[in-house]
C-alpha cells in the first residue's frame, strides 16, 4: 500500500483500499500492525536493535514524521467491518517483538501485547476472527513465561511464532536455534509454528533452505505432539522403532519422514540391507543383539522381519539395496563425501560379485561375508592400515579435566 508513495503519505483512504483490493481476491488473512502505538516508542530507545518488524518500523516512522497515533490503531473499527464484509481473519503483528535475546520480554514487547489484547476482543466484537503473532528472539527459561502472558493477555486466542530463536551467536543455523524455541513454544500453547530458514538474518532462502526450514518445523510440531501426549501421534514413531529394531531397512525407510535422505544416508556406507548398519558393523551391533536375545521382545514384532535373499522373500537374510533415484543421488552430491564415480555406481548397481547378495533379481554365487564384519580382516592387516593412518602411535586422552573431575577419584 506504499508502492509508489511516500511513506510519510500514506493515510486511511489508501489503506482501506488497498486491504478492500486484497480482499476482493481471495486473501484469507492480514497482519495487521496496529498495537505498535505511539506512547510505545519510548520503550525501543534503549534496546540493542530497535524494531525488527517491517510493519511497527514503518509505523513507528510514520507516527513519528505526522506527530500523530498509528493509523492502524485509530481506524481499527473501519478495518474490522471491512474484514467481517469479506471473511477475512486478523493476523494481529507484533511490531515490536525481539530481535535478539536481550531485548526479550521487555517493556516494549509486553506493553504491545496489552494493546493486542484490546484489539482482539474488538475485532471479536465484529465478528472478525483474530490470531496473535508471538516473538521471535526470546531465551528458552522465559518462553513458558511467554505463552502463559499471551494468553492471558490476549484472552485465549490462537499465538503463533517464528521460532522463537533461544540463541543469536549461529547465523547459517536459525533453523535449529528457532525450532528449539518452537518446541518448546508449542508445548506451552502456541497454535502454529512459522517456519524459519538457514537464511533467516542472512538473505533470501532458495529451495533448500525451506526444505530444511520446513523439517526442523516439523520435528518442532511433532516433538511437541508428542509431549503433550495427543492421541495416536506417536504411533509412527512406535512403527519405526519396531522396524528399527528387526534391522528391517525398507520398514525403516518407508515410514522415516523423509525416506530419500534417510536411504542416501546409509546407502553412503553400506548399499546392503543387513543385520547390522555402518555405524557399529556386525560384531558390534547392539540392535542385532538385543535382537537374537530370545527373552527380548526387540525386534519380533510381527510383520516387521526383514525378507532378503535371491527372492526377496527369505526371512533374516541379507539383500542388495535397489539404485539410487536421482533424488537420493543429489542427496550424496551435495553432501560431497563420495566422488561422483562412487554415486554413479550406487546409482546403476546391478551385482556385487563376493557378496552372496544381488539386486535386480540376477543370479550370484553365495561368497564370504562383507568387508564391514571385525574378522574380515585379519590382524596384521589392521595394524598396517593403522601405521598408515595414525602412525603407528594411539594417544589416550584423559578427559577428566574436562568434566571438573580429580585426578585422583577415588569412583574413577
Amino acid at each position: 500500500m506504499i508502492i509508489g508513495r511516500r511513506l510519510e503519505d500514506l493515510d486511511e483512504a489508501a489503506v482501506l483500499e488497498m486491504l478492500e483490493r486484497q480482499a476482493r481476491q481471495g486473501v484469507d488473512y492480514f497482519t495487521i500492525h496496529a498495537g505498535v502505538r505511539r506512547a510505545h516508542l519510548k520503550y525501543v530507545r534503549n534496546r540493542l536493535i530497535g524494531i525488527v518488524s517491517r510493519g511497527g518500523s514503518l509505523l513507528a516512522k510514520w507516527m513519528l514524521h505526522n506527530g500523530r497515533e498509528n493509523l492502524m490503531y485509530d481506524m481499527w473499527d473501519d478495518i474490522c467491518r471491512l474484514m467481517r464484509r469479506y471473511d477475512v481473519t486478523f493476523s494481529i503483528g507484533d511490531g515490536l517483538r525481539p530481535g535478539g535475546l536481550a531485548d526479550a520480554t521487555d517493556d516494549a514487547q509486553l506493553a504491545e501485547l496489552e494493546t493486542l489484547g484490546e484489539l482482539t476482543e474488538r475485532a471479536w466484537r465484529h465478528g472478525v476472527q483474530v490470531m496473535i503473532e508471538g516473538p521471535g528472539h526470546v531465551p528458552f527459561d522465559q518462553i513458558e513465561y511467554n505463552a502463559k502472558i499471551q494468553r492471558r493477555l490476549c484472552h485465549g486466542a490462537p499465538f503463533y511464532v517464528l521460532g522463537p530463536l533461544v540463541t543469536d551467536m549461529f547465523p547459517g543455523y536459525d533453523h535449529i536455534t528457532s525450532c528449539i524455541g518452537a518446541t518448546a513454544m508449542a508445548y506451552h500453547g502456541a497454535s502454529m509454528l512459522c517456519y524459519v530458514t538457514p537464511k533467516e538474518h542472512l538473505g533470501l532462502p532458495k529451495r533448500d533452505d525451506v526444505k530444511q526450514g520446513c523439517i526442523a518445523y516439523r520435528i518442532a510440531a511433532h516433538a511437541a505432539d508428542v509431549a503433550l501426549g495427543i492421541p495416536n501421534t506417536r504411533d509412527r514413531d512406535d512403527e519405526l522403532t519396531k522396524a528399527r529394531a528387526a534391522l528391517n531397512w525398507e520398514k525403516h525407510f518407508e515410514l522415516a519422514f523423509d525416506p530419500d535422505t534417510a536411504r542416501a544416508y546409509h546407502d553412503e556406507d553400506l548399499d546392503v540391507d543387513t543385520d547390522f548398519c555402518a555405524m557399529c558393523g556386525h560384531d558390534w551391533c547392539s540392535v542385532r543383539i538385543s535382537k537374537e536375545i530370545q527373552d527380548f521382545a526387540s525386534g519380533k514384532a510381527e510383520g516387521f522381519e526383514r525378507l532378503g535373499g535371491r527372492d526377496r522373500a527369505t526371512p533374516g537374510a541379507p539383500a542388495r539395496s535397489a539404485p539410487l533415484t536421482p533424488e537420493q543421488q543429489d542427496i550424496l552430491r551435495q553432501r560431497g563425501v563420495l566422488s561422483p564415480d562412487e554415486i554413479h555406481k550406487l546409482a546403476t548397481k546391478k551385482s556385487v560379485p563376493g557378496t552372496g547378495h544381488e539386486a535386480s533379481g540376477e543370479a550370484e554365487p553365495a561368497a564370504g561375508k562383507l568387508s564391514c564384519h571385525s574378522d574380515y580382516a585379519d590382524a596384521d592387516e589392521a595394524r598396517r592400515l593403522q601405521r598408515e593412518h595414525v602412525g603407528g602411535r594411539l594417544v589416550a586422552l584423559n578427559t577428566a579435566p574436562a568434566h571438573n573431575i580429580p585426578k585422583q577419584d577415588s569412583v574413577i
